[in-house]
């Protein structure tokens, strides 16, 4: 195990950056229309998902009202249905995803990469989805379950999945990788901490700050709006 070479990684945020929309997102809508979670729930964040729409409000408040959602009503629910409706996502929106990162996730596998995916939807959704695009390890907010399979509320190793610098080092020391030729992928601010860490660090489609990052310190910035597909 000693001698096994040093293996090249790419990481990709998911959520905004190879999806075109959140999983987590999706996922909530599909449990309150199908009556798993109620329809109250959109209280949590249809004021916020308005302020967005209008530019009035962030996108970030926005999905901290989703998030928030999605963590008071999975408390006792059994697994296998989440788990069904997470199939019923992927069937209908496994396709939606931006050409760019789709294609760079497919070159740098046949390139042998080791691809890490890091997301903060809920590991239920987020692990088939990046698997499906060749993703060797996955990282999601994991719910705990109790001993009837049913969902606790609680999130285990919630320090780890919101301190995605640390994870790439785990995953790196864990499966002997190396940051030489190393890409990363990200749309948020909250990407910075392994863009930071990687040879060639990619703000796709980013926010203002990371925006702000990746110009002062000149990174690839790439935007895909439609059909077009350029770099600032």
């Amino acid at each position: 195990m000693k001698n096994k070479p040093l293996r090249k990684v790419a990481v990709f945020d998911i959520d905004g950056t190879i999806f075109r929309s959140s999983l987590l997102r999706e996922l909530l809508e599909n449990l309150i229309s199908s009556g798993v979670f109620p329809r109250k729930a959109k209280e949590y964040y249809a004021h916020a998902y308005l302020n967005w729409l209008d530019r009035r409000g962030s996108y970030e408040e926005y999905l901290s009202g989703v998030i928030a959602a999605y963590e008071k009503y999975i408390k006792g629910v059994k697994q296998h249905v989440v788990w069904d409706m997470a199939r019923h996502v992927m069937d209908f929106h496994q396709n939606r995803v931006y050409k760019f990162t789709r294609d760079l996730a497919r070159e740098l596998e046949v390139k042998n990469y080791y691809m890490l995916a890091i997301s903060g939807s809920p590991f239920d959704i987020v692990d088939p989805f990046a698997r499906a695009f060749g993703f060797h390890k996955v990282y999601g907010r994991l719910f705990e379950i109790d001993k009837k399979e049913c969902f606790t509320g609680g999130i285990l190793y919630k320090d780890l999945i919101d301190r995605k610098g640390k994870i790439l080092k785990r995953a790196i020391d864990k499966e002997r990788l190396t940051l030489k030729e190393s890409v990363g992928v990200g749309d948020t601010d909250s990407d910075i901490p392994f863009l930071k860490m990687v040879r060639r660090p990619i703000a796709f489609n980013p926010n203002i700050k990371l925006y702000n990052h990746a110009k002062k310190h000149k990174w690839e910035i790439i935007v895909e709006r439609k059909d077009v597909i350029f770099k600032l």
